[in-house]
């Protein structure tokens, strides 16, 4: 089956194949590690696909018309690279470069190249991811792209694959195909059903998805399933291929003890893979070429709140996501079937064509919202504080890509009351703090969560906005600014003994604590630490030096939370400070939130006391 290739003379299909193989096993013996043997098998899958059915401009990379490529099983991105330089984009002095300081060839694929839209590599992510982008081509974008997933065996026992079959069913997502690479071996022996692609049709298939089951090895059965999969556009279809890992290459050919090995004589394998073809292909270009959306202006006019009233800043935080939404029609939200708790159901209201129910299936709504990101929308995604924590590998790998994701976290802390501990999120700071380039919000009422919840529209990286169930004081006007890395100094003299650092449903309380420390004769500055990160060092390092001592007092464990975002702050610069950190130190069972605060001293009289003996 031939192709034409910018030299314009044609090629079996068969030799591209062994030229990708080739490439793998050279780029990764030159690195002296990496995958080829995964790489290999995959080989003629993705030859057909690259020589006639990928739709792509190498140029524009971010064209709306272009389709889609994930490698799920990042492990094997030598066979991504060597199709990079097929395609004419890298030559092979860059390709032999992978793995090596300063190449952007790293061992997994990160958007560090323009044409690789999401990081992978910790397995299982790449198909939920590819569902967030079909979703988005489906009801969001009037681009008919495709999205093409490469999955490996192994990664058919990780749950959130199961999430994205489900999903991707349920959404009729006919503009996404997966490849499954069907090698029967692992990094130590088979995987779970071997060669038995049938066992793996009959549970996909299950699920809604048009299945299809080839010799992965057959370049014309490979064409036949990619247009049986272009043709079903009523349902998302899983191409399962029998393929055998390290193929070509009898000394590591269906062999286990070979996963993640460069081969062991590269001169034998070169010559047994017949290298010598030096193919370009000249990959179709897609016809729809509408412009890439533009980024609009933003006016938000938030919700205002009056000082002296109370209310939940989960509640402010919904009102301002559809002020937000308001503004910025690239703006989508996405809701763990919580958006009644959450408060995104008045963005679903507002905006019903731009928000995403995700259901009970946190992993699946992170990969969504790192799915639309890559194609340029700009995704809140929302649930539990406490549920996040399901989701923590994608956002640890989205960190790792680059991606720009704004998370809010709701029923944060004992305060919650009565629910009990498996919904109280008190891991959340710890978990969100140490991503790559993350910012961490807590605000204490609703105008400031208001005001965050419209900062994070334009931030990059991973944004967290952490959100209180019940009802807090309105200390601030509805028109004040809260920059990220700032803080409020909201009682101070020029007598204070101790600095009490909070944030978030302690802010009232450690207002109430210093009303009774300074009827005791110690007066107290109070700080609301809104931006836990970055944090205001500069604010923090002036209190501790002015005053001496500082406490702070946090609804969270007393491990990676404020407390310890605020030791790192002045710990080692202002060494003779009297520290102490209040937070949950018990298990919380069922009580109510006032109970709650009392239980885990972390309330006004626990705050009071600590103070005195800090004082002393």
């Amino acid at each position: 089956m031939p192709v034409t290739t910018i030299e314009s003379r044609t090629i079996d299909l068969a030799e591209l194949a062994q030229q990708l193989r080739a490439d793998a096993v050279r780029c990764s013996s030159r690195a002296g590690s990496g995958h080829p043997t995964s790489s290999m098998s995959a080989a003629d899958l993705m030859a057909v696909l690259l020589a006639g059915h990928l739709k792509y401009d190498f140029s524009d990379p971010e064209l709306p018309g272009n389709d889609r490529l994930i490698f799920s099983k990042g492990h094997a991105s030598p066979l991504l690279y060597a199709m990079l330089r097929a395609a004419g984009v890298i030559d092979e002095e860059e390709l032999l470069t992978y793995r090596r300081l300063g190449s952007v060839l790293e061992g997994h694929p990160t958007p560090r190249l323009p044409w690789i839209d999401v990081a992978t590599g910790s397995l299982g992510q790449g198909l939920p991811i590819g569902v967030g982008m079909a979703l988005a081509g489906k009801r969001l974008s009037a681009a008919p792209y495709r999205v093409w997933v490469l999955c490996g065996d192994s990664e058919l026992a990780e749950g959130s694959m199961w999430e994205s079959f489900a999903a991707a069913a349920y959404e009729g997502l006919g503009n996404l195909t997966a490849i499954v690479d069907v090698n029967r071996l692992g990094q130590n022996g088979p995987t779970r059903y071997g060669w038995d692609t049938a066992a793996y049709a009959s549970q996909i298939g299950s699920f809604g998805w048009n299945t299809i089951e080839i010799d992965g090895h057959d370049p014309e059965a490979i064409e036949r399933a990619y247009r049986q999969a272009e043709q079903a556009t009523d349902r998302p279809t899983a191409i399962l291929a029998r393929t055998k890992k390290g193929k070509g290459v009898a000394a590591v050919e269906n062999r286990e003890g070979m996963h993640g090995k460069p081969l062991p004589n590269l001169e034998e394998a070169l010559a047994e893979l017949g290298q010598g073809a030096n193919i370009r292909v000249r990959v179709a270009e897609p016809e729809y070429r509408e412009p890439r959306m533009e980024r609009p202006g933003r006016s938000i006019h938030l919700p205002r709140f009056d000082i002296g009233s109370t209310a939940a800043t989960r509640e402010a935080f919904g009102r301002a996501l559809v002020a937000v939404g308001d503004a910025s029609p690239d703006v989508v939200v996405l809701d763990g079937e919580v958006a009644d708790s959450t408060r995104t159901a008045y963005f679903a209201e507002a905006h019903p064509e731009r928000f995403f129910q995700c259901y009970i299936a946190e992993q699946q709504m992170i990969a969504n919202a790192i799915g639309m990101q890559a194609l340029g929308w700009v995704p809140y995604a929302a649930t539990f504080a406490a549920f996040l924590t399901r989701a923590h590998d994608f956002l640890r790998m989205a960190a790792i890509g680059g991606a720009d994701l704004r998370l809010a976290g709701s029923h944060a802390g004992v305060s919650i009351g009565r629910d009990g501990p498996s919904q109280m999120g008190l891991e959340d700071l710890a978990m969100m703090r140490p991503l790559w380039r993350s910012v961490v919000m807590y605000p204490c009422d609703a105008n400031q969560a208001a005001h965050l919840t419209a900062t994070m529209v334009d931030l990059p990286g991973i944004s967290y906005l952490r959100t209180t169930r019940g009802e807090t004081p309105v200390i601030y006007r509805p028109d004040e600014l809260f920059p990220v890395g700032g803080s409020r100094t909201l009682v101070s003299s020029g007598s204070d003994k101790v600095t009490i650092v909070a944030a978030g449903v302690t802010v009232s309380e450690a207002l109430s604590a210093s009303e009774q420390l300074a009827d005791i004769g110690i007066p107290a500055r109070v700080i609301d630490a809104y931006s836990i990160k970055p944090i205001d060092v500069s604010t923090l390092r002036q209190a501790a030096a002015e005053t001496g001592r500082v406490l702070t007092v946090e609804d969270h464990w007393p491990v990676g939370g404020l407390g310890d975002a605020v030791l790192d702050a002045i710990g080692g610069h202002l060494p003779s400070i009297r520290f102490t950190k209040l937070g949950v130190r018990g298990m919380p069972a069922s009580a109510s939130p006032t109970e709650q605060l009392a239980a885990a001293g972390i309330d006004a009289d626990a705050i009071v006391n600590a103070a005195r003996r800090l004082a002393a």
